[in-house]
């Protein structure tokens, strides 16, 4: 009896210290805590507020959305603001919405920092882009043309924007031009002229570097350097 109950004073002391994390795991705790639970609290919260102080637009932000710090929606005319699931807002992100803009970012994806939308007409993003730091989304262009008008008063030219699923725009880009699908848009170009889908462009303005999609598929008007 007593061999049988030391045991089972054994066996259970082993079951527990197996279930004890070991140190390292122990150790990365307060950063889980920070990181991991305490960012989507924040991010939930975030979501919360957007909605809440936004009950003169259309705004729709799925729960499982990542609103990192700094996020930021400016709708004051009313407008509407379309987020599917799985997107990811890593900070300061910010979307402006003039009159009745509408914005719709497709599932999956991701701003990392920085990211800038302004938005008269339209702007459609499919799923699981990507937009590195400091990107730029803009659908009007000032004219500047009239030798006796400032600037500033003579308006916009504008262009609904639509970019493909799967696009990856690197650090620093401005775009004013519809993206196809899965183009790749080197840092720092300026996207004035629409990119065909599975097209490398980089440059000021962009350009065609290379295509890289099915050879059938390529536009017969594509030209490179």
């Amino acid at each position: 009896m007593e061999r049988t109950a030391r045991r089972e004073v054994y066996t259970l002391a082993a079951v527990i210290v197996a279930r004890v994390p070991p140190a390292r795991k122990l150790r990365r705790l307060p950063w889980k805590a920070r990181y991991v639970w305490g960012a989507r609290i924040a991010s939930s919260w975030r979501r919360w507020l957007v909605l809440a102080t936004n009950q003169h637009a259309d705004v729709r932000i799925h729960r499982n959305v990542r609103l990192g710090p700094g996020f930021r929606l400016y709708m004051p005319e009313g407008g509407t603001f379309i987020v599917h699931a799985g997107c990811d807002f890593r900070r300061d992100f910010v979307c402006e919405i003039s009159g009745g803009g509408r914005v719709e970012i497709g599932p999956g994806t991701t701003f990392t920092h920085g990211g800038l939308i302004q938005i008269t007409t339209s702007l459609t993003i499919g799923a699981r882009a990507v937009f590195a730091q400091s990107n730029m989304i803009v659908d009007g262009n000032h004219r500047w043309r009239d030798p006796d008008l400032n600037p500033m008063d003579q308006g916009y030219d504008y262009t609904p924007i639509d970019i493909g699923p799967g696009v990856l725009s690197l650090a620093k880009v401005t775009i004013l031009a519809p993206v196809g699908e899965r183009a790749l848009i080197g840092a720092h170009a300026l996207v004035i002229k629409p990119v065909p889908p599975y097209t490398f462009v980089a440059g000021v303005p962009a350009r065609p570097i290379e295509y890289f999609g099915h050879p059938e598929n390529r536009p017969a008007d594509l030209e490179m350097p």
